[in-house]
């Protein structure tokens, strides 16, 4: 990890490669030019990630991944094809793009380009840390784009029928008011290639986002990810993440409290 990026920001990091790429809507993408023009850090890491594929676009550069390298990229295609098979979450676009890039490309005597090989792959993340980098995304955007919610309630008998014909599962909805973590209210999110329900509570504040999908049973998960505490369990049949920026005490909590009353 560049220097730059370990001063940059979070929040903003996740929208970088889309917007080099030009990939952001009208509306990010001049938020992120917002921010370019107060963010000495982020531009520095910008002008590394343009200078990486000013190198990778020349005609004739080519190179040989290594065979460590290959055995990942098989493994990525092997959980691709279970994933297309079940239901868990199916790897976004930008690795399909990845996966592109490396089959295209052979070998020449260049260590230079070798060397960039290497930034870009050396420290592909497992398919846990590519998903919860698209939550994090998820919860950020949630609250960069002003749209928290679809429905906007604290009736929890209003958010779970909503969801029908939405999406193709039932979540479970709770209002924990009482508990210190009030219901704001739902809508429906897009994660790993499918739709997904995303609940919506707040703790002195802090806005809690808990993303619901089915899937097997999934060992559970603690972990602070770029600054967001993150949780994973399953139940049901369904698989729940929550993030959020509150203490991690709290997050143990909120989890405590929603599974307590979606079994009740």
């Amino acid at each position: 990890m560049s220097e730059a990026q370990q001063k940059g920001c979070p929040e903003w990091r996740v929208m970088l490669h889309g917007f080099v790429d030009g990939e952001l809507d009208s509306v990010h993408a001049a938020q992120f030019e917002d921010h370019l023009a107060t963010c000495a850090n982020c531009r520095a890491e910008m002008e590394g990630v343009r200078a990486v594929k000013e190198i990778i676009d020349q005609d004739g550069v080519k190179w040989r991944p290594p065979e460590a390298l290959r055995s990942q990229v098989l493994s990525m295609l092997s959980f691709e094809q279970m994933a297309a098979a079940s239901s868990l979450p199916r790897q976004a676009p930008i690795w399909r793009r990845a996966l592109d890039f490396i089959r295209q490309w052979s070998f020449v005597p260049s260590l230079a380009v070798l060397a960039t090989g290497a930034i870009l792959f050396a420290n592909a993340p497992t398919q846990t840390l590519f998903l919860q980098d698209q939550i994090m995304a998820s919860h950020v955007r949630s609250m960069m784009a002003d749209h928290l919610t679809d429905v906007l309630t604290s009736d929890q008998h209003t958010v779970k029928p909503w969801f029908n014909g939405k999406i193709d599962f039932s979540p479970p909805v709770s209002d924990l008011a009482k508990d210190g973590f009030p219901l704001v209210g739902g809508r429906v999110d897009y994660i790993g290639g499918r739709a997904v329900a995303a609940l919506v509570y707040r703790r002195h504040g802090h806005v809690i986002n808990l993303f619901i999908w089915p899937s097997a049973s999934a060992a559970e998960v603690t972990t602070v990810h770029d600054g967001y505490n993150m949780r994973q369990w399953s139940d049901g049949g369904l698989v729940f993440w929550a993030i959020s920026d509150v203490a991690s005490g709290d997050l143990a909590e909120f989890e405590s409290f929603f599974r307590a009353a979606a079994r009740a």
